[in-house]
């Protein structure tokens, strides 16, 4: 057995070096191996590393994502609560307001407010603007907690009154309908207020305040209207008044050059008893020239006296002004003067930058009548539907056409609208511009011929 031990001794002794050498040399070789692959390995882990912060990231994001979609759900409900309550110009009103209110004249609007303000009154007097629906007590006395209500009262109408008559001072045309949500909005608060008192403002009171308030906003509206039907007014009055300056200055005129021309053939008439020979027809051409002028001043009289007689007599015009409203949109209108082009040439003169193209001037025994149903027919082309003096129209040349010779017969109308001066500036913008291009680098320039 000793011997059997001893053996075994010798050959680990002796296999020892060998299985040294063996793990040194597969050491070597794994050292070698790691040295080679330590990038590969290194970016395996690293890659595990990215994929797990990654991971981690994509969970704060879908986090962010969440949290951000609540808070801007939250404050977009904040800036609708507040819009209602801001007062900006440039803010106007989705929708249209419909008017509640049938009166014709702005004083009878004014008389309303005040019979509303009046019922206001009275409700707070009787005690029917605001009230409680339970009785309270203080400190077991039904007097305190009556004196106590009638207080809050007090307050919530104070509070309910003031933020009416803010609203009533600052409606306007385009805010109307925010007002409006406004004042629910006002009422709803004040009331959640008196919760706790079982105190609210009655619903009859609230209608009282958005009936002040919609027939302050019409009572404005009217007045408005009422201020543009006077602009009318005056400017009709102005217009007839050029119209009677003109008749009389035509009619002088014509009755100077009438009876210049008569003394003027009289001469020639006590001449031609004179004249011989070629003296004899050059005095007769010349009575036949001053004949035809003579007439010509006859008819100019004529007519004038016939313009001041006939008091709605005049010329309707269809005009255009490319550079100024573009394409597709006419002005017709009406005028009296003995020269319609001298209204034309006026509308042109300092309102808009360019000359007014006209495509048709028609007269008319009834000018205003002829440009009443012109307007009608021509209604829903309307650029400003609010106020019907703006009587430019949206609407093809040949639909106004086809509607003047349906009311006036055979008219003529020039199609192609001439626009000299805005055609001439659009020309020399585009040779401006064309400069510009010319003289400025261009990218090939700017850029070097190599690297």
């Amino acid at each position: 057995m000793s011997t059997f031990f001893a053996l075994l001794i010798l050959f680990v002794l002796f296999c020892f070096p060998f299985l040294l050498y063996f793990y040194y040399k597969k050491a070597k070789q794994y050292n070698e191996l790691y040295n080679k692959y330590k990038d590969i390995i290194d970016l395996e882990k690293h890659k595990s590393n990215i994929i797990k912060e990654s991971n981690e990231l994509q969970i704060q994001i879908d986090r962010l994502k969440s949290d951000y979609s609540e808070k801007r759900q939250f404050l977009e409900k904040l800036i609708r609560e507040i819009a209602i309550f801001e007062d900006k110009s440039e803010i106007i009103s989705h929708g249209l307001y419909e008017p509640h209110f049938d009166f014709d004249t702005s004083e009878q609007y004014k008389d309303a407010l005040s019979t509303i303000r009046k019922s206001c009154k009275e409700m707070i007097q009787s005690e029917e603007a605001a009230a409680s629906s339970t009785s309270w007590t203080v400190n077991g006395s039904l007097a305190e907690g009556k004196k106590q209500t009638k207080h809050y009262i007090k307050l919530m109408l104070r509070a309910f009154n003031g933020e009416c008559e803010a609203m009533v001072a600052d409606v306007r045309w385009n805010n109307i309908l925010k007002m409006e949500e406004r004042l629910l909005k006002v009422h709803d608060a004040i009331n959640k207020l008196g919760e706790t008192h079982s105190i609210k403002i009655t619903n009859g009171y609230y209608r009282l305040k958005l009936d002040e308030l919609r027939l302050t906003h019409e009572y404005r509206d009217k007045i408005h209207q009422e201020k543009q039907e006077q602009k009318k007014i005056q400017e009709q009055i102005r217009e007839e008044e050029k119209v009677q300056r003109e008749i009389e200055k035509a009619l002088k005129e014509s009755e100077d050059e009438e009876y210049r021309y008569t003394k003027a053939l009289e001469q020639a008439k006590k001449e031609l008893e004179k004249a011989q020979g070629e003296q004899l027809q050059l005095v007769q051409t010349k009575m036949e020239q001053l004949q035809k002028e003579l007439e010509n001043a006859q008819g100019a009289r004529e007519r004038a006296m016939s313009m001041a007689q006939q008091t709605k007599a005049g010329h309707v015009y269809v005009i255009s002004n490319i550079g100024s409203f573009g394409e597709s949109v006419f002005k017709v209108g009406m005028t009296r003067r003995l020269d319609p082009m001298d209204r034309v040439k006026e509308l042109g003169d300092a309102s808009v930058p360019f000359e007014f193209d006209v495509h048709a001037i028609v007269y008319s025994e009834n000018a205003p009548e002829l440009e009443k149903l012109l307007h009608r027919d021509f209604e829903h082309k309307r650029l400003n539907l609010v106020n019907n003096r703006k009587e430019f129209f949206e609407i093809a040349l040949d639909e106004i056409e086809q509607i003047v010779k349906k009311h006036k017969g055979d008219v003529q109308f020039t199609k192609a609208a001439e626009a000299r001066e805005y055609r001439e500036s659009m020309k020399i913008k585009s040779n401006l511009q064309n400069t510009d291009i010319a003289t400025s680098p261009s990218v090939l320039e700017a850029l070097p011929q190599s690297l």
